[in-house]
């Protein structure tokens, strides 16, 4: 059966953080989560046929921050995946978190449900940081919750790191990696700060503490330098893993695999089609299975062009062979005055 994976986004947050552009907004209560797992629900149900002859390898919730969703409803979530569609065995299920949103408790829950991956969101371990970025928890937190996650069993834990953020220096970021390197995370994702249009900071732009550009450079040598002693495998332009601990549902996106997304404004690529769902709240939970907005079906050049840009993301690079077998083309006869 060919492989598939699923992406859940869950855009609840306690509150949201002032960099993020992301589908996501504050919960308005557990009523409203309800409706929003019934909606997920629906849609997975009106797509499970299409993937009858798959095999679900990759399961990721993501956010927002899925956390925050009642445990009842997660329950439902993890029930429906299972009646739906054929999940691996070794199927890998990631869950975003935030340490201020996930007790010992719910982390246990999570793990007795199935998750096998947990991505936590640290973004610095300075608290002078932290609060210029409206993150809702300390550093004390995520010290803690990290803690807890290996005490209920997670053994494949990724921590999120960024850089180039306000009030951030050299020093302060290698004090955050030798913190977060004394946690021993078998993966950590490292993106530099991009200030969105439409965001807090953007508005705020011009009053920004931001690193210069030297010092952004400095700040990405130095998390290469330090991650590659600490032996993480630099395998993606922003993702680094101990051996075997790559993350296998990203590795979809970057492969140019198939998967499937549910949600608000959650994007899917099936049978050569990419589509994504509309970031209308009310749009969606009244009509979850109608409300694609963006819908593209890709031709021959546009899969291969796609192909080419999202495999130069990995260190692995482009396997001239797989291609050439997959369009039916030389790659330098195709590509020769690019090349």
């Amino acid at each position: 059966m060919n492989k598939l994976g699923i992406y859940i986004h869950i855009p609840f947050c306690v509150r949201k953080c002032l960099y993020c552009d992301f589908c996501s907004d504050k919960a308005q209560n557990e009523a409203q989560m309800h409706r929003y797992t019934d909606a997920l629900i629906a849609e997975m149900e009106a797509n499970a046929e299409k993937a009858s002859s798959y095999t679900v390898d990759t399961v990721f919730f993501g956010g927002g921050t899925p956390t925050l969703l009642p445990l009842s409803d997660m329950e439902r979530l993890f029930g429906a995946l299972r009646r739906l569609f054929c999940l691996s065995p070794r199927v890998e299920i990631t869950v975003e978190a935030n340490p201020a949103t996930a007790s010992r408790d719910k982390l246990f829950f999570l793990r007795q449900l199935g998750v096998n991956r947990l991505s936590i969101g640290v973004q610095s371990t300075e608290e002078k940081e932290l609060a210029a970025l409206g993150r809702a928890h300390s550093a004390a937190d995520a010290r803690a919750f990290f803690a807890d996650a290996r005490a209920v069993g997670f053994e494949n834990v990724n921590v999120d790191l960024m850089y180039g953020i306000p009030y951030q220096t050299v020093e302060s970021f290698a004090s955050t990696l030798d913190e977060v390197l004394s946690w021993a995370p078998e993966h950590i994702s490292a993106y530099s700060l991009i200030v969105e249009d439409g965001t807090p900071f953007y508005r705020m732009k011009n009053e920004l503490a931001l690193p210069d550009e030297d010092t952004e450079d400095a700040l990405h040598a130095l998390l290469c330098e330090r991650l590659s002693s600490f032996g993480y495998t630099h395998y993606e332009i922003s993702n680094f893993a101990k051996k075997g601990y790559e993350c296998r549902h990203n590795l979809h996106y970057w492969r140019a695999e198939e998967y499937l997304g549910f949600g608000l404004a959650a994007y899917s690529y099936f049978d050569g089609i990419r589509y994504g769902n509309d970031r209308d709240m009310e749009k969606y939970l009244s009509s979850p299975f109608l409300s694609v907005s963006d819908r593209e079906l890709l031709n021959e050049d546009e899969r291969a062009y796609e192909y080419i840009m999202l495999h130069l993301r990995l260190k692995e690079g482009v396997d001239i062979k797989a291609y050439e077998k997959l369009f039916g083309v030389k790659i330098k006869e195709k590509h020769q005055d690019v090349i």
